[in-house]
């Protein structure tokens, strides 16, 4: 599972688009996105409640206690918010010791309300936790002590009777509505492949639950399940974090094929650095490295599956190579170039790929004083492995080949008994 975080404007429009399938109940939820793309006349014509309702609006940028940080207006028309967004948008601002700039803005109508509630509810490894609270908004956590939580074992479904203690202290007349509410959006959760789901607070608007402030994460590995319900939707980047020109070209690459091929720069003095096949292995492999105590000297996260083409896995292994080479500082480095057994990948044929980038980068391996390690299984994998073999033979670079009798833990502690080794 690959947990990713949504913009609120998306939680919310998934909330409104599925909950009357699930429930046969719509709720009146409205919200608008605006950008720096945004024209707001156009904006009005497609969504013509903003000109006739008191609004809100607030940066959409995956960080919270924007209330507390004076960055939510409330009771605007629609003028007010334009003005709002103008003097913002693109400035930075820092939020949990993370600075970046504002790009995107929710606005919504104004709900007075009177009480605020608190649901959240989270995938664990063995099912699910749900919390309430009848004291939500921005003070929760000063009232943590008042959060109940209750926990749902996966296959089994919410009852009335599993759900009757989050809800015991509620006044009657509203009890039922809120236990209907929290039960119909923990089926949505479920349905629509939700791993976190918050909203802080909700309230009671014309006897239904109005979410008046929500976070949400998707499962991104169920997309190819999900993509009609999900929509367009949207991961953006946690704030502050601003994808480097490599990271982009491995980005742009993977947009363009129907393999996958992420790259990510954790330490770019980092003297041990990963080319991974396969989701899994690339965590255990990077999982390893920070087990052994090496988490500072891991320069990247890097991970590539779904047989990518020979072109592909070139244009991929020279990214990596250059950045696991760049300024050379006399220290020894570790490369591993690893994966698990595949089930489908030709490995020799991705390997031709990674051995062409090997060819042409010789003199950067050779600077980096790069040492290579290799562990692979699945098709073709002994002539791949061969192919590696000679390759380090051909350019005098120390490379050590091992297929599926070797351990993918154990190879990453080669690599830093390497680095760690007397120069």
């Amino acid at each position: 599972m690959a947990r990713k975080k949504i913009r609120e404007y998306d939680s919310k429009r998934l909330l409104k688009e599925h909950f009357k399938r699930i429930s046969g109940r719509e709720l009146p939820i409205q919200s608008a996105q605006v950008t720096e793309s945004t024209d707001f006349n156009e904006l009005v014509e497609k969504e013509p409640w903003l000109s006739s309702s008191k609004l809100v609006v607030k940066p959409d940028m995956l960080f919270g206690k924007r209330g507390k940080s004076g960055l939510v207006a409330l009771n605007l028309d629609l003028a007010q918010v334009a003005a709002f967004v103008k003097e913002r948008l693109g400035k930075e601002v820092t939020m949990g010791g993370c600075k970046g700039p504002i790009t995107t803005f929710i606005v919504e109508p104004f709900i007075p309300h009177k009480e605020e509630y608190y649901l959240n509810i989270v995938s664990e490894r063995l099912g699910c936790s749900i919390s309430f609270s009848e004291c939500g908004g921005i003070e929760i956590e000063e009232n943590w002590d008042k959060v109940k939580t209750i926990f749902i074992p996966t296959g089994v479904s919410l009852t009335s009777e599993t759900c009757a203690e989050l809800v015991a202290t509620l006044p009657l007349e509203i009890k039922g509505e809120i236990e209907e509410f929290i039960k119909a959006v923990y089926t949505l959760f479920q349905d629509l492949d939700f791993t976190f789901l918050e909203m802080n607070p909700f309230a009671i608007v014309d006897e239904k639950p109005y979410p008046l402030d929500m976070r949400g994460e998707l499962d991104d590995t169920a997309a190819f399940k999900n993509f009609k319900k999900w929509g367009s939707i949207e991961f953006p980047m946690p704030f502050g974090r601003v994808m480097s020109p490599t990271e982009s070209f491995i980005h742009g690459l993977d947009e363009k094929t129907s393999a996958s091929l992420k790259f990510t720069v954790l330490n770019p003095k980092g003297r041990i650095w990963t080319m991974v096949a396969g989701g899994g292995a690339s965590v255990i492999y990077a999982d390893t490295v920070g087990d052994l105590g090496y988490a500072s000297e891991l320069g990247n996260y890097a991970e590539y599956s779904g047989a990518p083409n020979e072109e592909e896995v070139l244009q991929y292994a020279r990214v990596v190579i250059d950045c696991a080479t760049a300024d050379p500082d006399g220290q020894k480095r570790a490369l591993v170039i690893g994966g698990g057994i595949a089930n489908f990948t030709d490995v020799a044929a991705t390997f031709n790929g990674i051995i062409r980038a090997l060819k042409e980068k010789e003199s950067r391996l050779k600077a980096a004083r790069m040492s290579i390690y290799v562990r692979r299984g699945g098709p073709n994998y002994q002539r791949g492995l061969a192919k590696m073999r000679a390759v380090g033979e051909e350019l005098g670079v120390p490379i050590e080949v091992y297929g599926p009798e070797a351990t993918m833990t154990g190879i990453c502690k080669q690599a830093i008994e390497c680095i760690t080794a007397a120069a």
